[in-house]
This record gives C-alpha cells, sequence and structure tokens, in this order.
C-alpha cells in the first residue's frame, strides 16, 4: 500500500500543473489540478481519451471537488508507473 501511494503521489507531483498531498486514509489521491488549465472534468475525459487512464472528476463528489480529480492506487506498480507516464504525456 505504501509503496503504491508513494509512487502515485509523487509521479503526480512531478507533473506539470499538478500538486497532490498524501492521502491519510483510503487507497485513493485527490490531487489539485487547477495549474493545468483544466476543469476536473476536462482533465478527467482527456485523462481517458487522450491518454487511457480512468479517474474521476472530483465534482462528481460535489462542488468542494472542483479543481480536483480522484485516482486509485489499488494497482500493480508497473501499471501506476504508466499511468503516471501517460499523464504526463498529455501535459
Amino acid at each position: 500500500f505504501t509503496k503504491r501511494r508513494d509512487l502515485v503521489v509523487n509521479g503526480l507531483n512531478s507533473l506539470a500543473g499538478i500538486t497532490c498531498p498524501v492521502p491519510k486514509g483510503a487507497f485513493y489521491a485527490f490531487p489539485n489540478i487547477t495549474g493545468t488549465g483544466m476543469t476536473s472534468k476536462q482533465f478527467a475525459e482527456k485523462a481517458m481519451y487522450d491518454a487511457g487512464v480512468a479517474l474521476l472528476a472530483g465534482t462528481a463528489f460535489g462542488e468542494f471537488g472542483a479543481g480536483y480529480v480522484r485516482i486509485s492506487f489499488a494497482n500493480s506498480q508497473e501499471n501506476l508507473t504508466e499511468a503516471i507516464e501517460r499523464l504526463r504525456r498529455i501535459l
């Protein structure tokens, strides 16, 4: 759990326009994506259609989620590394 969490958090923090705090509980990261210039929905759609990375717009959880997305790290380290690299290519 800790290795995958750190891989995702560090990977997200290395991406342009994204800041991600270390989650304290569940296996989800909730990074701030406002620095990308996209809305949560735009980012989620671009991630899915241009990078093949499934994540959820933060606004799915209410208004407070604007500017955020939710990404799960309940996957293999290899797949998580690939997802971060795919996101890097679209930013």
